[in-house]
């Protein structure tokens, strides 16, 4: 009877072990540092980072993932290069102008207003005054201005070049020359083919296309058919 009491109390404490053991994490952890990383603050003062400093500066000529330089200077020397040269990348088509347009509208029209004319929210309010039309001939914008100042800024409008890629300022910037021509009442741009959707040329050759062939050649040199 004993012997059995005791096997059954072994059992119990066996099963309550083996039920608490989870084979994703250990029990016991020996060494935790070897696979736990240690974490830091990240402005802290900690002795094992050079001038105890956690936070580091990226190493010279490091380049973002994505990003490109900007070869044009902010000055208005680099403005009149960038307004002759700059050219849009980006293909017009009636996706990337919908993409524009919704992009100007968070960003430009507050200010710039839905159609351009420099009749925003914010001027129509008196925050900002002065804004330009589009349309203005002394400005005669291009797309390479409104992309440098998109990435500059310029008087009173601020660099968007952290709230926005370069593919959406290309964007933005396809639909501020759309609302630009609207204005000045010019014709509708064609849109143009999206990359990748060009019919392909048919390779395969019809059934019989030899055949048809040899039939239009006789018939235009005035030999019999043989339509056997």
């Amino acid at each position: 009877m004993k012997s059995l009491f005791k096997r059954s109390i072994f059992f119990i404490l066996a099963v309550t072990a083996v039920s608490c053991v989870e084979n994703s994490k250990p029990n016991y952890q020996y060494m935790p540092n070897m696979y736990e990383t240690v974490s830091y603050e990240p402005y802290g003062a900690y002795e094992v980072f050079v001038n105890e400093q956690e936070a580091k500066l990226p190493v010279e000529g490091t380049v973002s993932r994505g990003w490109k330089p900007y070869e044009y200077e902010n000055s208005p020397e680099g403005y009149a290069t960038a307004k002759t040269e700059l050219e849009n990348p980006l293909p017009y088509t009636e996706d990337n102008l919908a993409a524009g347009k919704a992009l100007y509208t968070i960003y430009c029209a507050v200010c710039h207003g839905d159609k351009g004319d420099g009749k925003g929210i914010l001027v129509q309010r008196e925050k900002f005054l002065g804004i330009p039309n589009y349309s203005d001939v002394g400005r005669a914008i291009t797309e390479g201005s409104v992309y440098h100042v998109q990435y500059y800024g310029l008087n009173a409008m601020g660099s968007y070049a952290s709230q926005t890629s370069i593919e959406e300022r290309w964007l933005i910037t396809h639909y501020v020359m759309k609302l630009k021509n609207d204005l000045e009442g010019g014709p509708e741009r064609a849109f143009e083919a999206a990359p990748g959707t060009e019919p392909e040329e048919n390779l395969m050759p019809p059934v019989n296309a030899e055949q048809t062939m040899e039939v239009k050649q006789n018939e235009a040199e005035g030999e019999p058919i043989d339509e056997n």
